[in-house]
């Protein structure tokens, strides 16, 4: 009888989209830029392959640690390496790659391991690039045989040329109370007509010349072509040289296992063949006899599309759904920082964090682009005006269409947003803030009533609170909210060269030092001692739109001030959520004009130190950082206008609307500022010019000391800013 050459049919991979999504989350969360092998899990199963040659599947359950064991796959153990250039995806050794890991296959054979769990046997290895901006992912599979060992055959059985129906459907039975570790390969022995089937852990080494005939050597063969068996078969035959050593040159049955559907729809092994197989001779041992070449001792890289040897490319733009493109899009920027930069940056809490921006112009449109490219996934829009012509030129978010159709800003600052990033949750409410000294009759007081339980419920809803409104008063409701529901506030405002950008203090007990000294150039005061944007005020804030000529009723700014206070703004918010304080972190304030940018101070956060307030001039392109301790009068934060808030609720908000001076009279303003005033006007008194000396040394005069204290105050504020606060107040004004 005259043996012919068997010819092995070679792998091929398919991947599902899902793996590269998954090697993608790895990438950028995990490995960042390491170069790492990952273990993986190859899927195969030939019962639904209507191409007939070997398809190996990997998805994104092919990272599990376990394999995900299912009656008709079996497992293939493989380790993928992402590298981090294109350069080196190029120049990578593969020869020694695949003789490594064709080594490893041996190493298992030899130490027993491929013996008690034959999946050892069947590996692969990928070596891949992930072009994460453009989302091209190059990769290469290598599935390791030895090149040196060939086999041939005798003669082509069906399986029912040796076993009859029942003795089958015991063969099966068997097979499918295995564990999907021994499914590739086993034994069948027969032997007067009974069967028995084997792990080879338990036979294998039992094994030789003289009882050979009657065992079947199983594999689960990957190819469906009638006499070309799948390549992983050869290392099945390295396994049995290495234990059976006398059967070299001997013809054995090998059982092509093939599991198919029949009509009716059942898993049926009745496609499966028999090859009577003449082993081959090793002369030395197995070993020698592969390594004999150190070149080619094990070979297996898979050929691309035009059936040559080179890596294959998925583009994943065609799999993908463009929201998702745009959502991995935004953060792969985002997670880049990590990798170098940021490793310890909580991305995770930006997302989560649900922003409100009250005031959708210039302002309004510069935080929410920053707040965008920061990954923040929730912002909404607080406006009671449409856009204009002149907006879209200045204000990012609107285009000359909104302008024409009159539409609220509110809601195209909004639906903008999702045309930019459809990732970003974004909402709109058009309504009209409630100011002090702005009275509301009997006819509008339902719609006020409607207006503050909005805004109420907005602001406790809502993480982080951006205060971008174009006048002062406007900013009183919101700031009473935020340090009420003890929010993170912040507040931006502009003059025409001049801006600040602040965040308000929260109201939490600590025992800790209300002032820390730091290296030379820094003190910090404590969040809970900050002051809010009406902590220097000596009056409430009024109708401050009242008799504006044109050029008072626009924001009359340069055009990059917005954007450059914008930018502040929305940092100084994320820097808040990235301290371990939050609300609470120490602000820090310099103390002289010269300061080291680089040094690193105690309690700053992940992105560096965090201010109270930041005062800008772009006529010197300039900026300090001042800090202002709460004010126990203020008109908006102070305990006292709190409790009467908390106590009254919409009477006390209606008094102030009605008349912003009540709230001089609940904070003590009023009475301050009586007081300080009558002590002046003692003090100055041309019939009693002596008692001016008296008053310098009296100590005990309650008049005196109260107005001392606001001396102090204002003093005290000069001191850390380095600016007069009342000169600044003139310098800044509202968008």
């Amino acid at each position: 009888m005259t043996s012919k050459p068997i010819e092995f049919v070679p792998i091929s991979s398919l991947i599902n989209p899902s793996f590269w999504n998954k090697l993608s989350e790895i990438k950028l969360n995990d490995d960042k830029l390491s170069e790492k092998e990952h273990p993986v899990w190859g899927y195969f199963s030939n019962i639904n392959n209507k191409c007939k040659i070997p398809i190996l599947e990997v998805n994104s359950t092919s990272f599990n640690s376990h394999f995900d064991s299912q009656k008709i796959y079996i497992p293939f153990h493989g380790r993928i390496l992402n590298v981090n250039t294109i350069e080196l995806f190029k120049d990578f050794d593969k020869t020694q790659c695949i003789n490594r890991i064709g080594q490893d296959i041996f190493t298992s054979i030899e130490n027993g391991q491929a013996l008690e769990t034959p999946s050892l046997l069947n590996q692969f290895f990928i070596l891949s690039y992930a072009d994460l901006k453009k989302f091209n992912f190059y990769y290469w599979f290598a599935f390791p045989v030895p090149y040196k060992l060939s086999l041939t055959y005798n003669n082509i059985k069906n399986i029912y040329d040796v076993f009859d129906k029942d003795q089958l459907e015991y063969i099966w039975d068997k097979y499918c109370e295995m564990e999907s570790s021994q499914k590739p390969y086993f034994l069948i022995s027969l032997e007067n007509g009974s069967v028995d089937v084997f792990q080879l852990k338990h036979k294998l080494k039992f094994i030789d010349g003289g009882n050979c005939e009657n065992y079947y050597f199983v594999f689960y063969d990957l190819s469906l072509l009638e006499n070309c068996p799948g390549s992983t078969l050869r290392n099945y035959v390295t396994l049995i040289l290495q234990y059976c050593s006398d059967l070299q040159g001997k013809s054995i049955n090998f059982l092509s296992l093939r599991i198919k559907r029949n009509e009716d729809y059942k898993l049926t092994i009745s496609e499966s063949l028999i090859f009577n197989a003449e082993l081959p001779v090793c002369h030395t041992s197995v070993s020698d006899f592969i390594n004999e070449d150190p070149d080619k001792r094990w070979v297996g890289w898979e050929k691309n599309e035009r059936g040559k040897l080179g890596p294959r490319m998925s583009n994943m733009k065609s799999f993908l759904d463009p929201k998702e493109l745009a959502e991995s899009s935004v953060d792969l920027n985002l997670k880049l920082m990590k990798w170098r930069l940021l490793s310890n940056i909580d991305l995770e809490k930006i997302k989560a964090t649900k922003f409100l921006l009250l005031g959708a112009g210039t302002l309004g449109c510069s935080v929410a682009r920053i707040l965008l490219g920061w990954g923040a996934r929730h912002i909404s829009f607080i406006d009671n005006s449409v856009v204009s012509y002149s907006n879209p030129v200045r204000q990012s978010l609107f285009t000359f269409e909104d302008s024409q159709n009159s539409k609220p800003k509110s809601v195209a600052a909004a639906e903008n947003l999702r045309k930019i990033f459809p990732g970003v949750k974004s909402k709109s409410y058009q309504m009209t803030i409630p100011m002090p000294g702005h009275p509301v009759g009997e006819s509008t007081m339902e719609q006020l009533k409607k207006d503050v339980e909005l805004l109420t419920n907005l602001v406790s809803e809502h993480d982080v609170i951006f205060l971008l409104m174009d006048s002062r008063e406007s900013r009183w409701f919101p700031t009473l909210l935020g340090s009420y529901f003890n929010k993170i506030v912040i507040n931006a405002a502009l003059g025409f060269d001049s801006y600040l950008v602040m965040r308000h203090g929260v109201r939490v007990d600590t025992d800790e030092l209300k002032v820390r000294q730091h290296k030379p150039g820094f003190k910090s005061l404590k969040g809970n001692f900050l002051g809010c944007y009406f902590c220097n005020d000596v009056t409430a804030p009024g109708n401050s739109t009242k008799d504006r000529t044109l050029d008072q009723q626009c924001t009359v700014t340069r055009p990059g001030i917005s954007a450059i206070a914008g930018a502040l703004a929305a940092e100084l918010a994320i820097s808040l959520l990235q301290h371990k304080e939050g609300a609470k972190a120490a602000a820090f304030y310099q103390l002289g004009s010269v300061v080291n940018p680089q040094q690193e101070l105690d309690n700053q956060c992940v992105l560096g130190i965090i201010p109270h307030s930041i005062r800008g001039y772009l006529s010197s392109f300039s900026q300090v950082l001042p800090a202002v301790e709460r004010y126990q009068q203020c008109t908006a934060c102070s305990q006292t206008i709190l409790d009467a808030y908390h106590k009254d609720g919409f009477g006390f908000l209606v008094q102030v609307f009605q008349n912003s001076k009540y709230l001089e009279d609940v904070s003590g303003l009023a009475t301050m500022n009586k007081e300080a005033e009558d002590t002046t006007i003692w003090e100055f008194s041309d019939e009693e010019e002596v008692h001016c000396t008296d008053y310098e040394d009296n100590d005990s005069d309650n008049a005196s000391k109260i107005s001392h204290e606001k001396l102090e105050k204002v003093d005290e504020t000069e001191t850390v800013s380095g600016i007069p606060e009342k000169e600044e107040q003139g310098k800044i004004t509202q968008e």
